[in-house]
Parts: C-alpha cells; sequence; structure tokens
C-alpha cells in the first residue's frame, strides 16, 4: 500500500464494518488512480489522500449504519461522479450488484478504468442521463435500493432516482443541515412518484469529520406514474 490508511481503517471499524487487507489495498488503489486522472480531468475537489479517506470513503460508508447491503441486492448509484457513494460499499461488500450511472463521458471512463484496475465484478457503468434510462424496461422499478450524493435538491432527487427502485426498495439521499427543509419541500414529489409519506430522516456519523451528514430514507410502496421522470427542463421549472 502506497498511502497510510491508519485512518481509513479505523473509521470502518468505527462504522462497525470488518474490513480485510485485500478492502484497504483497494482502496489505495482508488486513491491513486482519483489524484492521477484528476490532474487531467476534474473529477474532484478533494485530492489529499487523507480527505479523500474521510471524505469520500468515510462518508460513502456512513449508510452502513442504517443499511448492511447483504446478499447479492441490486443498487444504482444515481450521478456517481468518481463512484461515490456506490464504488466504496461495493468495495466492503463485493456480492452487491451494482450500475454507476452518469451523464458526463469523462467519469464513465474514469469509472470503467476504476473496475478494471480494482477487479470489481457485477458491476455496470452506464453513460446516460437519469431521466432517460429510467424510462426503459431493463431499469425501471428494478433496483433494491437507489442510492445519490448528488448536489441536486430532494424533490429534483426524487424525481430521477425513485423510478429505478422497485415495490418495497428503497432511495436514500446523503444530505447535509439542510435535510429536514429539503424534506418537507419534497414532500409532494415523494407521494407522487409512489413513496405515500413513507420516508425517515437518519444522522449519520462520519468518522474523523465534523461536517453534518444526513441520510433521506424513502420507501417505494406503489408504482411510479409512467410519465415520471420527465424531461430536465420540466423537472427543473417546475419540481414536483
Amino acid at each position: 500500500m502506497e498511502h497510510d490508511l491508519k485512518r481509513l481503517e479505523l473509521g470502518i471499524e468505527e462504522l462497525g464494518i470488518e474490513v480485510t487487507r485485500e478492502q484497504l489495498q483497494k482502496f489505495d488503489r482508488y486513491i491513486s488512480l482519483l489524484i492521477q486522472w484528476n490532474k487531467v480531468m476534474n473529477l474532484t475537489a478533494i485530492v489529499e489522500a487523507d480527505e479523500i479517506m474521510v471524505d469520500h470513503f468515510l462518508d460513502s460508508l456512513s449508510i452502513f449504519k442504517e443499511v448492511k447491503f447483504e446478499g447479492p441486492v441490486s443498487v444504482i448509484d444515481v450521478g456517481t461522479g468518481a463512484g461515490f457513494p456506490g464504488v466504496p460499499i461495493k468495495i466492503m461488500r463485493p456480492e452487491i450488484q451494482l450500475v454507476l450511472l452518469d451523464s458526463l463521458r469523462k467519469r464513465t471512463e474514469f469509472l470503467s478504468a476504476l473496475r478494471d484496475e480494482l477487479h470489481l465484478e457485477d458491476v455496470e457503468i452506464i453513460h446516460s442521463r437519469a431521466e432517460d434510462l429510467a424510462k426503459k424496461d431493463d431499469y425501471r422499478e428494478q433496483f433494491d435500493f437507489a442510492l445519490s450524493r448528488a448536489v441536486a435538491s430532494l424533490n429534483v432527487l426524487a424525481e430521477y432516482c425513485v423510478p429505478f427502485i422497485k415495490k418495497g426498495g428503497l432511495f436514500i439521499s446523503y444530505k447535509g443541515p439542510a435535510a429536514n427543509d429539503e424534506l418537507l419541500k419534497a414532500r409532494n414529489a415523494i407521494n407522487t412518484l409512489g413513496c405515500k409519506d413513507a420516508y425517515s430522516l437518519r444522522d449519520a456519523h462520519v468518522p474523523y469529520s465534523d461536517k453534518t451528514r444526513k441520510l433521506v430514507i424513502i420507501k417505494k410502496i406503489a408504482l411510479t406514474p409512467k410519465k415520471y421522470p420527465r424531461s430536465p427542463g420540466k423537472i427543473k421549472k417546475s419540481p414536483l
């Protein structure tokens, strides 16, 4: 291993997860690839190894306090960027079936190289807009979990993400201190898309970080009407 991963190792253990040397080696390689590729394309503003471990890896894994991802569950990471939160979760839970979705080609090229370098199996990388992919039968309402750490408001994210999850599945959005306000504004979207007030807001502890991380957990209890998601213009102009 090239980097001092003690903080990462202790942080993962603090989240109640056992981590192997092989998994730490994958994280180490992930750091190297992210820094290397970031020199030629803008993947992240966080470029120091210690910050990557905390603000990307441990932040992504903070979800394990609420969800264990046991068995070959299907997960789609919408607007994954440089692979967060999907790839850290996959490293720790190799048995999940993961789709990484992003609308920028350069990011999906990085993710393809990352998948090959880390020897990750059952990972599909898709270059597409969420509103287009969610209309396709192979992906619509096919997932146990839809995750997003994207910065869009919750009512917008819900329209992009909820159509991917099957009845009984969960949409989980990584949010900051304004999560409660966003959740109140998103109630109409949540109800319209098939979740009927089935949601909760949880605090997520991120080891070695003082930032506020909250998880919005929304359960799908009915099918999403076929007209959703709408076009990006309509979503932006008139959010649900």
